[in-house]
């Protein structure tokens, strides 16, 4: 296989859809086209995708930059602040979460908390954990209108009797959280370059400012990441992002179509980041990737022939554990701040791939019908619900369930969407969930937690290949608790979030299962296992 990448098997370089992609890109120069922000390279449908390039910069320019950030963070280390908490969602949390699960907190740094669920549970259980004296928080939105995320800086900056020196603001230019910020007095504000959209944003500011409050070495991590850069200005050939790209177009193109993500422990917060670059960028018009992360690994008898896998495992350390014959890349990492050079490496094949598929990467046409029937549904009385949900220990339910799973047919998959409180409790029962349901039909299996996964993975389910079933599960979560100069709470926010995508995706054609779990989240979910047998 070209471009330096060890494959499982050589199933994808005999692709005539490589073959074609690495011709195509040689002949016409794509690789410097992109590199030059030429929007033809994905063709006249995407006129203004030249305007969204400004990542491809940010390895060589952020350097310089970081002389604020640095300030910040030893002026909260002097302090003595234990706890960075992340209000956010999307793009704008995904990449501090990776930096805060693969790296830590430095010494004398504090712990950083990515606060990024509406639930209710999620709020008031954070509030409960943290000394506000003693925390930072940091508002992160690109448009600086995020709905879920000026809910949560709307509690906490009440919580905080608005003391503005505990909040730190990141957004583009000019936005109303940028006005907000200034005109409350908040401690500093950090703007991001607005040619960068947010699931491209790791190494602008809002990744690289939690990354320095907890102590990351941001300089060496950026040198990895120039080094991907550098590389991926090579011919396609030997290019080992653009190769990657070109690999996983070609594969999805054949049919190859679910992504499946696997990584060395070190690394084991990646595919999280990663999901949400694929699922965003190349599911739209009805084609495209469906990233598949945190799958339990199955025996090689139960995966499908739509699948490619992506594996990244450690130098001279242990193998992931997948079983031979695989049909996919594998990726080997030195050390932590290769999570730079992985980084990068994603960015730029996500690009190239978005070209095989002939979708423009960098819009999410999808993503906002979803906030639009949510809207609707806030204004609705909260009896009034657009959707009947059937509780998880009910007959009607388990039979639904089951026979959901029963119809999955080849090139499907099921993608569990959960609006509880994220939690490990949560996470295990819905990764049985997931094993049995593979085990029975052999597809593939998703989960994301709402109304995160909204944000992300959210643009391929209603975009995509057109094989999406969905199980939404969503519980009643008891006493509301109010958003401040909003006029709602966050149970209500929650549901509506959840109706709202119910409703998008019915909308899109999609086969969608809604399931509550009422008060009893444990017994709803193992309501939920005891249907699959």
């Amino acid at each position: 296989m070209a471009a330096g990448l060890p494959f499982y098997s050589d199933d994808l370089s005999r692709l005539d859809g490589w073959d074609r992609a690495v011709r195509r890109w040689e002949e016409r120069g794509l690789v410097g086209r992109l590199w030059a922000s030429d929007p033809t390279v994905w063709g006249t449908a995407a006129p203004t995708a030249g305007d969204w390039l400004g990542w491809l910069d940010l390895p060589y320019s952020m350097g310089q930059r970081l002389g604020d950030m640095y300030r910040l963070a030893e002026e909260a280390a002097s302090e003595g602040v234990a706890d960075v908490v992340l209000l956010g969602m999307g793009g704008s949390s995904l990449a501090p979460e990776v930096f805060g699960a693969v790296f830590g907190s430095g010494p004398g740094r504090p712990r950083l908390t990515v606060l990024d669920s509406t639930h209710p549970d999620a709020v008031t259980s954070l509030r409960s954990r943290i000394d506000l004296s003693r925390t930072l928080f940091l508002v992160s939105s690109k448009s600086g209108t995020t709905t879920e995320t000026l809910s949560f800086y709307r509690f906490f900056w009440e919580q905080c009797s608005g003391e503005g020196a505990r909040f730190v603001a990141i957004t583009d230019q000019g936005t109303p959280l940028d006005r907000l910020a200034r005109e409350r007095g908040f401690r500093a504000v950090f703007n991001a370059p607005a040619d960068v959209g947010g699931r491209f944003s790791a190494f602008s500011a809002f990744g690289l400012v939690p990354a320095a409050l907890i102590g990351v070495d941001i300089p060496s991590l950026l040198g990895r990441a120039r080094e991907s850069a550098d590389r991926g200005r090579l011919g396609a050939a030997e290019n080992p992002a653009v190769g990657l790209g070109l690999a996983m177009g070609a594969a999805a193109a054949a049919g190859m179509d679910k992504l499946t993500l696997h990584t060395t422990e070190s690394l084991a917060a990646f595919p999280a980041w990663m999901e949400q670059l694929v699922a965003e960028s190349l599911g739209k018009n009805g084609v495209g990737i469906v990233p598949v992360a945190g799958e339990p690994i199955l025996a090689g008898g139960l995966y499908g022939s739509d699948r490619m896998f992506l594996v990244w495992e450690s130098e001279g350390g242990p193998p992931v554990g997948l079983p031979s014959g695989l049909s996919g890349a594998r990726i080997e990492v030195g050390d932590r701040l290769d999570l730079g050079a992985e980084i990068f490496r994603a960015e730029l094949a996500v690009a190239a791939a978005g070209e095989v598929l002939g979708v423009n990467p960098f819009d999410q046409p999808d993503v906002e019908e979803a906030k639009r029937l949510a809207a609707e549904a806030m204004g609705r009385d909260a009896a009034a619900a657009g959707t009947d949900l059937a509780p998880a220990q009910s007959a009607g339910a388990r039979a639904s369930i089951r026979r959901m799973v029963a119809e999955l047919g080849p090139g499907d998959y099921l993608g569990v969407q959960a609006y509880l409180p994220p939690g490990a409790d949560v996470e295990e029962r819905i990764g049985g969930i997931r094993r049995r349901i593979t085990e029975i039909s052999g597809a593939a299996t998703t989960f994301g937690y709402g109304p995160r996964y909204l944000h992300s993975t959210g643009q391929v389910h209603k975009g995509g290949p057109p094989g999406g079933v969905f199980l939404q599960l969503v519980d009643d979560p008891g006493a509301e608790v109010q958003v401040p100069e909003a006029g709602f709470g966050f149970s209500r926010l929650i549901a509506a979030q959840a109706e709202g995508d119910y409703l998008a995706l019915r909308g899109a054609g999609r086969r969608v299962l809604g399931v509550t779990l009422g008060s009893d989240r444990s017994g709803g979910l193992e309501a939920v296992a005891e249907s699959l047998g």
